[in-house]
């Protein structure tokens, strides 16, 4: 049976028996017996980025534990996690020994590997959330178009590549300019290239360096996001992002979106489309277009918390991480109604070539009383790498965006 559409951001609403106080149950289903002790429960990440450490920073309060895989040694998450395996994201051995260590696992990369992952939760018995096959269909922007136009959910026109030639091809077809996207491996813009005329072709796909495909250029109003959650037999979104890119890199997410209600809905309805057809649970990051005459367009998915959800952390009843750690242990969810509008933005590397990571300029924010400074704990700063983030709150989007650029503007890695 399809998931639902999740819900219109808000507060879940239960039923409340007659005779049981405040406790609440959750519509037509029997309570819940949770039961959480002292070691909780650990969810095995692979990955140790920025998102695992704030997955590790949300599930501490909820007595869960988490180990994470980089083969980064001191990746940002090891300094908040219980403990970190230095391997590689499809070294078999050391994912069975993260297995050992844990009742669940997720990831937080889609470079985990599916293969090893489907492998070693059949032979362990540990399940993996989102399913291994989800991140196999996410591999592949190919198969994932495929997937996703053959159960109905509208997304740009688009074909595979073999050669600049097809690449042409689609010129003459869609109009120029097209995106040409590596297939595998490319994330926060890397591998997506805009090829604006025929004589680019060549170069263009030699810089992708790999399998590719193209798409036609979408002409959009904005690009918006949808934070969405598959739970143990419940769904929920939270308020619609509007996100904010430069050289293919998420800078800013202005939450409520700029857009009317509508769009919101559409939005919401075209997310819980893709919820039904991704495999297991967890927070699906789905990035979105409007277009110029009004439509929604699926634009990209990641099974895992997304960049333009950090807003969630300040600016919603529960965090995106916080909900990706119910999800998986099969928790209930949380509240995603919206606390107050909310804008990140994101501090990117402003250096040449790489060097120590040294943020100068964060008295602006600690001053600030409506800002949030989040520090990522990387090692070096390198050219438009993503080193932290600044979350401001306001009564008005507006006067939020504002302070947030101000803020921006004020911190350098220089």
């Amino acid at each position: 049976m399809p998931t639902p559409t999740p819900p219109a951001s808000g507060p879940r609403q239960r039923a409340k028996p007659a005779g049981t106080g405040t406790l609440n149950l959750r519509q037509g289903k029997a309570p819940r017996m949770t039961t959480l002790r002292t070691p909780g429960p650990t969810v095995g990440v692979v990955g140790g980025g920025q998102l695992g450490r704030m997955l590790a920073e949300a599930a501490a309060p909820l007595g869960v534990e988490l180990v994470v895989l980089d083969p980064t040694p001191d990746a940002p998450a090891g300094a908040v996690a219980r403990d970190q395996i230095v391997a590689e994201f499809d070294d078999r051995a050391a994912i069975a020994d993260l297995t050992e260590l844990s009742d669940v696992l997720t990831f937080e990369i889609e470079l985990a590997d599916q293969r090893v992952l489907s492998e070693v939760s059949e032979e362990t018995g540990t399940p993996v959330h989102p399913k291994p096959a989800t991140l196999e269909t996410i591999h592949d922007k190919l198969v994932q178009k495929r997937e996703l136009e053959e159960a109905g959910i509208p997304v740009p026109p688009f074909r595979a590549v073999e050669d600049a030639d097809d690449i042409r091809d689609a010129i003459e077809a869609y109009g120029a300019p097209v995106m040409l996207k590596a297939r595998t491996g490319g994330y926060d813009g890397r591998g997506n290239v805009p090829v604006e005329g025929p004589n680019e072709a060549a170069e263009a796909l030699e810089s992708v360096a790999g399998p590719a495909m193209v798409e036609s250029f979408v002409e959009f109003e904005r690009e918006l996001s949808v934070i969405a959650v598959k739970g143990d037999g419940e769904t929920a979104a939270f308020p619609i992002g509007e996100n904010v890119h430069r050289e293919e890199i998420l800078r800013e997410t202005i939450v409520p979106a700029r857009t009317d209600d509508r769009i919101r809905e559409r939005a919401r309805e075209v997310s819980g489309d893709v919820l039904s057809v991704m495999e297991g649970r967890g927070v699906y990051g789905i990035e979105l277009f409007e277009t110029s005459n009004g439509e929604i367009l699926l634009n990209e998915i990641a099974p895992r918390p997304h960049n333009s959800g950090h807003w969630t952390i300040e600016g919603a009843r529960s965090s995106q991480f916080e909900q990706h750690v119910r999800a998986v242990l099969g928790w209930p969810l949380g509240s995603t109604e919206l606390r107050s509008p909310t804008v990140t933005t994101n501090l990117l590397g402003d250096v040449s070539e790489p060097r120590p990571a040294a943020l100068s300029g964060i008295d602006w924010v600690l001053e600030t009383p409506t800002a949030d400074l989040h520090w990522y704990g990387k090692r070096e700063a390198r050219p438009l790498r993503k080193m932290g983030h600044v979350a401001v709150t306001d009564e008005e989007v507006e006067d939020a965006l504002e302070t947030a650029r101000e803020l921006r503007d004020a911190v350098t890695f220089e």
